[in-house]
């Protein structure tokens, strides 16, 4: 009488490896996500940044004061994206635009330590500070 099929020691083992190699994994993935949310943060603020700069050359010095797609009056204007970022929640970050005509403070927090660990600060000129 011969039987076909898997003895319960050899499924515990191979759910043990399967364990094994999760253990080693998901840490590693959780960590690209946070270089990859932190890299966002980064490029976003400077695109907007960019964007409060392009204003101001283009209306004789004067900084945007909203994010208004309205044509030559906001930072919309120039970035379409800036009223997608300016104080929402974005990819585990919080982005948080002072706007006024002499100038701009422009920052993305992370939420927490799982969704990024730098926070980004653009100011007028277009410095940005990591903190």
């Amino acid at each position: 009488m011969s039987r076909k099929g898997f003895t319960l020691v050899e499924i515990m083992i191979v759910v043990a490896i399967i364990a094994l190699l999760a253990a080693i994994a998901i840490p590693n993935l959780l960590s690209a996500r946070i270089t990859a949310n932190t890299a966002a943060a980064k490029a976003n603020v400077r695109s907007l940044s960019t964007a409060a700069e392009t204003f101001s050359t283009a209306n004789n010095g004067l900084y945007p004061t909203d994010t208004s797609t309205t044509a030559g009056v906001g930072l919309g204007t120039f970035i379409s994206s800036a009223p997608l970022y300016c104080g929402q929640t974005v990819q585990g970050y919080t982005y948080t635009c002072t706007l006024a005509t002499t100038g701009y403070t422009i920052s993305a927090a992370p939420v927490s330590a799982q969704t990024g660990t730098t926070t980004y600060t653009a100011t007028t000129g277009g410095v940005l500070t990591p903190l």
